[in-house]
């Protein structure tokens, strides 16, 4: 899904996106111009998002979350800055642009690059069920894990903003050695 294209689903996390980007536009003012970010995960050292897959890879349970297939889509925090200050640069900028690596992946392919670089004695999957369970426990939306995101910053690539970390591959090398 590019910031035109695609279909945007529903849930918890579409519904807030929605209703805030509804009320951050409804207002007009010919004085001010609105650029509002659509900020895919974002991964980085020391923490965030970050530290709670490191700790499942760590004790074994770094396989696929459900069935692994959902799509994953990420940035990594140095490109989000980047992105704030292209877009801050370029007065010419309003309107809605994804923030998102261009290369999103599997839930799969996400979490067999961690094991990669993290290198556990095993790794055992999460199912559904049991994510169910945990989210149920901590309170909070398997759709975080589940849901597929699947999106592709179109605008900002059309204006030639170039991302330092393209991949995931490179991203997580970044991240986690």
């Amino acid at each position: 899904m590019d910031e035109d294209t695609g279909e945007i689903g529903s849930g918890f996390s579409v519904e807030v996106a929605k209703a805030w980007e509804k009320a951050f536009f409804e207002k007009v003012n010919n004085n001010t111009r609105k650029v509002a970010l659509r900020i895919a995960i974002t991964i980085g050292k020391n923490g965030g998002v970050m530290k709670p897959f490191i700790n499942l890879v760590k004790y074994g349970l770094g396989g696929r979350q459900g069935n692994g297939r959902q799509m994953f889509s990420w940035v990594h925090i140095e490109d989000l800055f980047r992105v704030i200050q292209f877009i801050m640069s370029n007065k010419n900028m309003k309107g809605i642009y994804n923030c998102a690596a261009p290369d999103p992946v599997t839930n799969e392919t996400f979490m067999k690059e961690m094991r990669n670089i993290l290198k556990p004695l095993f790794h055992l999957p999460s199912p559904t069920f049991l994510l169910k369970i945990g989210a149920y426990f901590i309170n909070t939306e398997t759709e975080l894990i589940l849901k597929s995101r699947w999106v592709i910053p179109k605008r900002i690539l059309e204006l030639g903003f170039v991302f330092n970390y393209p991949t995931l591959n490179k991203a997580l090398e970044n991240i986690l050695e």
